[in-house]
């Protein structure tokens, strides 16, 4: 079996953190901004497609610095701090995000989320938080981390 990857984007600018808010059927939380990697892509590349599928941003230098196993629903997650280079974040018209949104009980809505905030918000996966929140106070790691799942 193949196991499924996906890719997620920390970018931070004016201390916050770029973040798809979701309203899934009613259940709110945030996620990064990110998805599936196709075949036969890179994950660099499934990074900067995602990011600008999903929010229209280009990135500048980006680093690996989580790998999360969130099971056989999200299979490997590859998370990646992104080089802010500009501009506001807008789902793409195009994007399966934007016509997903259209229908209206599923939305998705990239937003710049406080990075003080972040303790208090629903996140969809509380393992890349928790790390995302260390490594805002110790520095993110040069070596990529293995984190376990936790919703």
């Amino acid at each position: 079996m193949v196991t499924k990857r996906a890719v997620r984007a920390i970018v931070i600018k004016d201390n916050k953190l770029l973040a798809m808010k979701r309203n899934k059927f009613g259940m709110q939380y945030y996620t990064l901004i990110g998805g599936g990697v196709d075949s036969g892509e890179d994950l660099e590349t499934a990074l900067r497609r995602e990011l600008r599928e999903e929010t229209g941003l280009e990135v500048g230098a980006v680093q690996l610095v989580f790998v999360e196993d969130a099971g056989d629903l999200y299979g490997e997650q590859y998370v990646f701090t992104c080089e802010y280079q500009g501009g506001e974040p807008q789902l793409t018209a195009a994007s399966e995000e934007a016509a997903i949104s259209a229908l209206g009980q599923n939305t998705y809505q990239p937003v710049w989320l406080a990075l003080a905030d972040l303790s208090q918000v629903t996140f969809r996966s509380n393992s890349v938080r928790q790390a995302l929140m260390d490594s805002l106070q110790q520095g993110f790691p040069t070596e990529p981390i293995q984190l376990a799942f936790q919703a």
